[in-house]
């Protein structure tokens, strides 16, 4: 009722930081640490919603006029939503340009995966992954792989927002570097970006490439991208 997502206000990085309470909502549970601080929501949310009423004015309060408020958070629901569906449409975009870089030696290609086989003669799988988007690896032997590429795409195209977003591919960097991966890049969806800036917010990662550079098809930073895909996956050059 009071306009926010469970994302906005429970969330540590853009939001209030209170998940503790966030057990109350979804199961009814009251937890150790939120207990203590139930007198401080019940003053925080009494407050808001009384500067709430008294924008509202003159209205008499009544069931019909709450159930009205509550299309408040209507926006924010949406809005979470369609950053997740960019977000997706990224993601799917650079596979489809890794798919094309390396279709002269795909082996088999799935809805979320797709195989090439190595100059050598070795499998390397480049898949969808939750944490991070996009994943190369090789298989070494039946069940053992090899990490090669972690790739973490952020197609938002807010630049007040961008440097928060790096500071999440950063911590999916740690995770991946921990998994053994040797190289790990972040795909951005903004024009501007300052390098310097976003090398120290992302020691981890490797390269940074843009999504609207990579979509040209050509270009250094193009040429680049493909040049080190088809290097780490040690894949012959198409023949023309």
């Amino acid at each position: 009722m009071l306009g926010y997502s469970q994302k906005e206000f429970y969330g540590r990085d853009k939001g209030f930081g209170v998940g503790h309470f966030k057990s109350m909502e979804v199961n009814g549970r009251i937890g150790k640490v939120a207990a203590s601080d139930i007198e401080d929501l019940c003053i925080a949310f009494s407050t808001a919603a009384s500067a709430l009423l008294k924008g509202v004015g003159p209205l008499r309060v009544s069931r019909e006029l709450l159930d009205d408020l509550t299309l408040l958070t209507v926006g924010p629901q949406f809005r979470g939503g369609a950053n997740n569906a960019r977000g997706a449409a990224g993601i799917i975009q650079v596979f489809e340009i890794i798919k094309e870089i390396v279709e002269h030696s795909v082996e088999n290609l799935g809805e979320n995966s797709m195989e090439v086989r190595s100059a050598t003669g070795r499998l390397f799988a480049i898949e969808f992954a939750p944490d991070p988007d996009i994943i190369i690896k090789e298989e070494m032997s039946v069940g053992h792989d090899r990490n090669v590429v972690a790739i973490e795409v952020k197609s938002g195209t807010d630049v007040s927002n961008i440097h928060n977003r790096i500071g999440e591919a950063e911590k999916s960097h740690q995770k991946a570097r921990k998994d053994g991966f040797t190289e790990c890049w972040t795909v951005v969806n903004v024009n501007q970006l300052d390098m310097e800036k976003a090398k120290s917010e992302s020691p981890s990662t490797d390269r940074f490439y843009s999504i609207a550079n990579l979509s040209l098809r050509s270009g250094d930073e193009y040429e680049d991208f493909k040049r080190r895909i088809m290097s780490l996956t040690a894949i012959p050059a198409a023949r023309n």
